[in-house]
């Protein structure tokens, strides 16, 4: 989603950000605290790095969104919806790898003094819409829309992990992990005509208080935390006092006590300033290191083959915190491959970098294109896409159209082969004008491709379960 703020490019991982970032350090000296051994200090903030970067990102969102005005991506201030009347475009930088597909509307939860309450109105049954509820650990801890509660409408509630009240009878309860929390609805969109229809649907969302739904008088208000600065720079030692801020509001569940206690280790707490000259000049290298250490991890364990059908990689990094179950290292590589990715009974993505025989996808030397078998589109019960992105910043391209993806509700205007099958087009010119409805412009260089299927069949075919369901997504071919 301007260029405020890109998150996590590969750039931030070249010699001259190392050679930056080590400046910085010069002239700080102090002593070790104690029991913070110099060896260890390099592993521990290897782990807590990869522990605390999805927290540190959602922040980061959060401030752009609900803080900051001045971010140029400002939506609203907590506990009230905005609502996009249009898709992505590649002007939309603060999310990597941002979805196309639906007309988005967000919601900054701060669930502290009360909980809130999501009212939906009745969705017409052929649209699919859903509410996704994202805590800042990146859990996905609910679900509201077409295939949880269905379209006939209703009111949610919406708590922290702290309160013990008694909701309203019947009213079905959604708890968070952490006392501020994001909302993101998904409202289908059939053509860019239908986009009146979405904003009907669009101003029934409502987010109210608890005390407001009910007419009573509400608790005592508590003020803003004081929001440090965040940013996409993930890679300086600020990190790790954005990772305490972040902390203080997110109480720590069995599985995170004993990274918490070695967080403790480095002099990060929860709620308190972290301070990098308590550490010797030494431990602050070793502290540097650690961070590009696990920084490193995250972006090999995102390279690593994993379960490829067709060149397509297929996984599912993203849940609850039964899903993740104290595994960092997944939840980190989710928040990098695409933050708040839904569950994959939600939607699955398969991605794409290179053709089947590892060759990475170029726009700037090939075609390439995608052939569909007549009666295969993938098996879904809402909808799906084929989604270009840069294969760098995972970032939407510009491109002489203004296309994006391919979904759909673009069959009708899309020209088929004589055996009923259709081809995809994949390349930075147009195939001529005969065949532009088929085309995905691609980038001047790497290619990143992310097929959406929401809300895919279970029933066979299916793309589930992943990597060895009976439909699978269809190889790329070179087509120069």
């Amino acid at each position: 989603m301007t260029n405020y703020p890109r998150f996590f490019r590969a750039a931030r991982f070249a010699a001259a950000c190392i050679l930056a970032l080590t400046l910085q350090l010069t002239g700080a000296q102090a002593a070790t605290p104690a029991g913070a051994e110099t060896e260890n200090i390099e592993d521990i903030a290897a782990q807590g790095y990869i522990y605390g970067l999805p927290l540190v990102m959602h922040y980061a969102i959060t401030y752009a969104y609900a803080v900051d005005r001045n971010s140029g991506q400002y939506k609203a201030p907590f506990n009230a919806i905005h609502n996009e009347s249009q898709v992505f475009t590649y002007k939309d930088t603060t999310v990597i790898t941002p979805n196309s597909d639906t007309p988005y509307s967000f919601a900054c939860l701060d669930l502290r003094a009360e909980p809130v309450v999501l009212s939906v109105p009745r969705v017409p049954g052929n649209r699919y819409f859903s509410v996704q509820l994202i805590d800042a650990n990146t859990f996905n801890f609910g679900y509201i829309g077409s295939r949880t509660t269905g379209n006939n409408g209703g009111s949610f509630l919406v708590a922290g992990p702290d309160w013990k009240g008694t909701p309203p009878k019947g009213m079905r309860v959604f708890y968070a992990s952490t006392q501020f929390a994001m909302a993101m609805y998904r409202t289908q969109l059939f053509a860019p005509a239908d986009m009146k229809n979405v904003k009907n649907i669009q101003a029934g969302y409502r987010v109210q208080p608890l005390s407001a739904f009910l007419g009573k008088t509400p608790p005592p208000a508590l003020p803003l935390p004081a929001f440090p600065p965040m940013d996409a720079n993930y890679l300086t030692p600020e990190f790790f006092g954005r990772l305490a801020f972040a902390l203080q509001f997110a109480p720590a569940g069995p599985e995170e006590k004993a990274i918490r206690a070695q967080l403790e280790r480095l002099g990060v707490r929860a709620g308190q300033p972290f301070r990098l000259d308590a550490l010797t000049q030494q431990d602050q290298a070793a502290l540097l290191r650690g961070m590009h250490k696990g920084a490193e991890q995250i972006k090999a364990a995102l390279s690593r083959p994993g379960v490829r059908v067709n060149g397509w990689k297929m996984g599912s990094p993203f849940g609850d915190r039964a899903f993740f179950n104290g595994n960092w290292l997944h939840r980190a590589m989710g928040a990098q491959a695409g933050i708040y990715g839904n569950d994959a009974a939600e939607a699955v993505y398969p991605m794409v970098r290179t053709l089947a025989d590892g060759t990475p996808l170029d726009g700037s030397r090939h075609n390439y294109k995608i052939t569909i078998p007549a009666g295969q589109y993938p098996p879904v019960r809402a909808f799906w896409s084929v989604t270009m992105y840069d294969g760098g910043t995972q970032l939407l391209i510009k491109n002489p159209i203004n296309r994006y993806l391919i979904n759909n509700a673009m069959l009708p205007n899309m020209r088929k082969n004589p055996d009923g099958s259709l081809t995809i087009f994949i390349q930075r010119q147009s195939p001529g004008k005969t065949l532009e409805s088929n085309w995905l412009p691609a980038p001047n260089g790497p290619i990143y491709l992310v097929m959406r299927l929401y809300w895919p069949r279970t029933e066979q075919p299916s793309v589930l379960p992943l990597g060895k369901g009976t439909w699978q997504p269809p190889t790329i071919e070179l087509n120069d």
